[in-house]
């Protein structure tokens, strides 16, 4: 394959960012996209030029490092982490722009690399439970009923890329605090702090400088976990409840 690729390349956290035009030829469509940025910088180190910095880690779509916008989509064309993504989901000639999350919370770093640090403070603020467990129970000894806990595993199954944050017009993290707040809040050891979990950790989130939900669902139609949208629903639920409670 021959692609072109336009990269966001830019220096450093304050530094004026810009657009670069590379072109890769006889790439395999076997590559993931990630080795074919490995081809690029492997061409570019033998140049003596930059190579492109770009976040990874376990490269098997656990880890949630690797945040690109691919043709203006989180992760790319496919509903999946930018690691497992390959490049048989282009065409020869393709042209591909690459750029990092887009979002205030998310400054650059360097290139494609972002602080996605806030969604960690995020969790800092609540994403925790205060129930001390002792040794390990028995399996059965805290009965959790069958849908209670496939919600909880569904919602805990978010990785933290913050493709949601890069998808969403108002750069908002509420799909992201909501999987937390739903995956706790779903199983009796989170119950103690439910109602303080969920102001605590969107008063975070405000004050990390991430925009306001509108309900427009670009946030779970990228997610690579395909966590529901009505994890929100869930998290507004807590609220109400908790103002109500006076929390």
């Amino acid at each position: 394959m021959k692609v072109t690729l336009n990269i966001w390349r830019q220096p450093g956290p304050d530094a004026p960012g810009r657009m670069v035009s590379y072109q890769l030829v006889g790439i395999s469509d076997h590559m993931s996209f990630l080795e074919m940025l490995d081809v690029l910088n492997e061409e570019l180190f033998a140049r003596g030029e930059d190579p492109v910095q770009f976040d990874s880690d376990c490269r098997e779509g656990i880890c949630g490092m690797c945040g690109l916008v691919i043709n203006g989509i989180a992760h790319g064309p496919e509903v999946t982490t930018t690691c497992q993504l390959h490049m048989r989901s282009f065409k020869d000639g393709d042209t591909i722009t690459i750029e990092p999350w887009r979002a205030a919370a998310f400054p650059v770093i360097k290139d494609l690399v972002v602080d996605r640090s806030a969604l960690d403070r995020i969790i800092a603020a609540g994403g925790y439970i205060s129930v001390n467990t002792g040794a390990a129970p028995d399996a059965h000894a805290v009965p959790v009923p069958k849908p209670d806990a496939d919600r909880a595993f569904e919602a805990a199954a978010c990785i933290g890329c913050g493709a949601c944050v890069a998808a969403c017009p108002n750069a908002s993290a509420m799909f992201f605090t909501a999987a937390k707040v739903t995956h706790l809040g779903m199983l009796p050891q989170g119950q103690p702090e439910r109602e303080a979990r969920v102001v605590a950790m969107l008063n975070q989130q405000d004050a990390e400088g991430f925009g306001g939900c509108q309900n427009i669902g670009e946030c779970a139609a990228v997610c690579p976990k395909e966590i529901p949208l009505d994890v929100i629903s869930q998290l507004n639920r807590d609220l109400s409840r908790s103002w109500a409670r006076g929390r």
